[in-house]
């Protein structure tokens, strides 16, 4: 009994030591919960084998904290630390849907400023063509002042027959009434007559006896070529290289206000467009479409009589498309001609064969093997596409960018991008000779794909870096030599 009660007292000596030495200690844990420990040190143990403590601990969970926070600004991947694969997946996600976002905005600020720098180019073209308009009107002599006359003597002073002194040479530009020739001076009652002043007079005068002059009359060579005048922009890149063009003897159901546009980028080329008058087409309103039965090559096509003429693709073969009927009424190989990219112009585009229209007819440009790539030029019969003539050149078809015909004379442009170049040579058929000339021509949007005349409003049209545009003609009336 008493060794028992020693031993009683023992264990309560010894839990109270134990329970003076313990201790409660609170801190985060590796996922950031609070977390609460009690501890009482070991009577037998005098040391833990490995490192640890409320101190330990509580720096791991901060070191934790901070990885995780290292890793949202810097958008590692790896899971840091005490941080679970849950969390660092969802942090991986949102960090992305951000960076996405990001490269959202800056795709669409890089967006807005290549359209920025379009439309200040665009001004910069602008003002530039105000300042060389108001330096040519600066430099444009101003025309001549009429001389102050001294007013007319009172009406009753004057003869009741005939004008007052000075009025003798306009006489015979006012129209009298009969009975003035018997005599009647109420005739000359007329208030424009009587009182209207000398000034108005002389300016009536000149006007009834200087005529217009009519430059385009006639069928001269070509003395100049006005600024180009842009009617309409394509809608898309098919449009960059094109051609247009009117009848300048149409058929029903088609008038001579009916314009035609076709489109030549890309392998299938066979949409003809028709507009009403040029205002659809600057509107982009066609009021036809026709599909070619055959596919059409390159930008040489042109319209006579009721009938589109083109080349068919890959081939030397001349189609006459009717487009009352909407068939095919002729085709005919033309000898010898390159085709697909053998002789074309300057600038390529298998302009291989150029079709054109003039006051003498149908005509082809193109070249031969024979002719060793010099231009070639036959006159066309436009019923069954027969060659009635040919001339050869001494002009190489690829040094010059693109051709035209007017009264039987060839013409062609040095360049198709330089904005200011020349119409550097012409070949009239009449006499079979070419010479060098030097006429100034505009390329204005810097890439002219097609240059054709327009017989009936006598008139270049062209194509040029997807906008349509035509320029106005100066035609001598006598030849040149």
């Amino acid at each position: 009994m008493l060794l028992l009660l020693s031993a009683l007292m023992c264990g309560v000596v010894l839990r109270a030591e134990a329970q003076d030495r313990a201790s409660l200690w609170r801190g985060n844990d590796r996922s950031g919960r609070c977390q609460y420990s009690f501890t009482v040190p070991s009577p037998t143990e005098a040391s833990c084998p490995q490192a640890g403590g409320p101190e330990l601990e509580g720096v791991k969970a901060r070191l934790g904290l901070l990885e995780v926070l290292v890793a949202r600004l810097t958008g590692g991947d790896a899971v840091p630390v005490g941080v679970s694969q849950s969390q660092g997946a969802k942090t991986q996600s949102d960090l992305q849907e951000k960076l996405n976002q990001a490269t959202g905005e800056r795709n669409l600020l890089r967006g807005e400023k290549v359209r920025l720098e379009r439309e200040l180019e665009v001004l910069q073209r602008r003002m530039e063509e105000m300042r060389r308009e108001t330096e040519t009107l600066r430099n444009r002599p101003c025309p001549p002042q009429t001389p102050v006359v001294p007013p007319s003597p009172p009406l009753q002073e004057r003869s009741p027959l005939r004008p007052a002194a000075g009025y003798g040479s306009l006489s015979h530009l006012i129209s009298r009434p009969n009975s003035n020739r018997q005599g009647d001076s109420s005739s000359l009652r007329d208030s424009a007559w009587q009182y209207g002043s000398r000034g108005y007079q002389e300016l009536k005068a000149e006007v009834t006896e200087v005529p217009a002059p009519d430059s385009n009359a006639g069928c001269g060579q070509l003395v100049s070529v006005s600024e180009p005048v842009t009617h309409r922009k394509a809608d898309n890149i098919a449009g960059k290289y094109g051609v247009w063009m009117r009848d300048p003897e149409p058929v029903s159901p088609y008038g001579p206000d009916t314009v035609w546009r076709i489109d030549t980028v890309g392998t299938e080329i066979r949409q003809l467009f028709g507009y009403d008058n040029m205002e659809q087409l600057a509107k982009g309103f066609p009021s036809k479409v026709l599909l070619l039965p055959e596919l059409m090559e390159s930008t040489g096509a042109t319209m006579y009589r009721g009938s589109l003429y083109y080349q068919r693709r890959l081939s030397r073969t001349l189609i006459r498309y009717d487009l009352a009927s909407e068939s095919i009424a002729a085709r005919r190989d033309l000898p010898h001609a390159g085709f697909h990219g053998q002789f074309p112009y300057s600038w390529g585009g298998y302009t291989d064969i150029d079709l054109s229209v003039d006051d003498k007819g149908l005509w082809a440009v193109y070249s031969t093997s024979k002719a060793k790539g010099a231009i070639v030029i036959s006159q066309l019969d436009p019923h069954n596409l027969q060659v009635k003539k040919s001339w050869e050149t001494n002009i190489r078809k690829n040094s010059v960018a693109n051709s035209f015909m007017i009264c039987g004379r060839l013409y062609t442009v040095a360049s198709y991008s330089s904005p200011d170049t020349l119409i550097n040579y012409m070949y009239d058929t009449e006499t079979s000779q070419g010479k060098a000339i030097a006429i100034p021509f505009k390329n204005k949007y810097g890439y002219t794909s097609m240059v054709d005349y327009d017989l009936a409003q006598r008139k270049l049209f062209a194509w040029d870096n997807f906008h349509i545009v035509s320029y106005d003609l100066r035609l001598g009336h006598q030849q040149v030599n």
